[in-house]
């Protein structure tokens, strides 16, 4: 391969590795207080940008899922049957693209996707999130 390819080449996998991030559940939020939550610098920054977080899904109501709950841990009861009091803060609501399906899992996730985060209120379902992933890919760990 001739220098002046394998340079170009290499720039655009340093591209590429740059376009997508990674985030951390740890990484979401720099300060809890009684007001609430903060958002982290770093996630802020990653608004509008290709993402990709590591954790597992909540208990889902269905079969066919075109939305779930990521969270760090594994969890034993669903969003809708439990208060919000029993939930942790740190959860990522994940919307699945137009007409893509994913069955439950109960392994570690690896989700990529567009980082959106401040609440937002879903009409159809009612949800309430703080940080939402549009996933364009969801693969087991």
């Amino acid at each position: 391969m001739k220098p002046a390819l394998f340079a170009l080449w290499a720039a655009l996998l340093l591209s590429a590795a740059q376009a997508q991030s990674s985030l951390k559940f740890s990484e979401m939020y720099s300060k809890v207080t009684v007001r609430g939550i903060e958002f982290s610098p770093k996630l802020q920054g990653m608004s509008g940008k290709s993402v990709s977080m590591v954790g597992f899904m909540a208990p889902p109501l269905k079969p066919k899922l075109d939305f779930f709950v990521l969270t760090k841990a594994p969890m034993s009861s669903c969003p809708f049957c439990s208060t919000v009091a029993d939930w942790p803060p740190d959860i990522v609501l994940v919307i699945m693209p137009d007409g893509k399906l994913l069955d439950p899992s109960t392994g570690a996730l690896k989700v990529t996707g567009r980082l959106e985060y401040g609440i937002k209120k879903d009409d159809q379902t009612g949800f309430v999130s703080l940080v939402r992933l549009y996933a364009d890919k969801v693969e087991n760990q």
